[in-house]
C-alpha cells in the first residue's frame, strides 16, 4: 500500500469517526420530552397498561374517522385527542394483530413525534426547520415534494402521520425548547 493510499484511508477513517461522534452524541445526550407526545405514545399511555389489553386489541382492530376516535378518548386534552385521533384514523386497523398486548404495542407504527426525532435531524436542526414552523397538514405534506425529502425512505402513511402530527402540534414556543436545541 502506498503512502497516498494510507493517507486516503486515514482521512476516510477520520471523517467516519467524526461523523459517528456527531450523530451519536446528540442522539444519546438529548431528551425530547419537551415535544408533545405523538399518537402512539398517547395510545400506549391510555391503553398500554395491564388490564387494558382487551380495549387496546379492540382499538387496533377498528377503523373509525377522526371525529369518532376523538369521541372515544374524552379524558384527553383537545390537542391530545386530535393527535391520537389523527394517528388512529391514519394507521388503524393493524393487519393481523397478535393476541398478546406486548406484541401489539411493539407493532404499533411510529407516530409523528418519533418520525421527526428519528428522521429529520439527521440532515438539519429540528428547531429552525420544524419546531418553530407553523403550517397546516398540506403545508407539511408539501415538504416532502423537495428533491432531498422525496428521497427519504418513509412510506406514504408515515409521511401523512408526520404531516398530521406537525400540523396539530407545531409551532412550539421558543421558551419550551431546551436552549441547547435552539440553533
Amino acid at each position: 500500500m502506498s503512502r497516498r493510499d494510507i493517507f486516503i484511508w486515514a482521512a476516510i477513517a477520520a471523517v467516519v469517526a467524526v461523523a459517528l461522534l456527531f450523530f451519536a452524541l446528540p442522539a444519546g445526550a438529548q431528551s425530547f420530552d419537551f415535544m408533545p407526545p405523538g399518537g402512539r405514545a398517547l395510545l400506549v399511555k391510555e391503553l398500554g397498561a395491564p388490564g387494558k389489553q382487551a380495549r387496546l386489541q379492540e382499538v387496533v382492530q377498528s377503523r373509525k374517522t377522526e371525529p369518532e376516535w376523538q369521541a372515544a378518548f374524552p379524558d384527553l386534552s383537545p390537542k391530545e385527542r386530535a393527535t391520537l385521533a389523527a394517528y388512529l384514523a391514519g394507521n388503524m386497523p393493524l393487519a393481523g394483530a397478535p393476541a398478546a398486548s406486548d406484541d401489539l404495542v411493539a407493532r404499533l407504527p411510529p407516530d409523528g413525534r418519533e418520525l421527526a426525532i428519528n428522521e429529520c435531524q439527521s440532515c438539519h436542526s429540528l428547531f429552525t426547520s420544524y419546531l418553530t414552523q407553523s403550517r397546516d397538514a398540506q403545508g407539511w405534506r408539501n415538504i416532502f415534494l423537495s428533491p432531498f425529502h422525496r428521497q427519504m425512505k418513509l412510506s406514504p402513511q408515515q409521511r401523512e402521520e408526520f404531516a398530521r402530527y406537525a400540523a396539530l402540534n407545531m409551532p412550539m414556543k421558543v421558551a419550551d425548547v431546551p436552549e441547547d436545541l435552539r440553533f
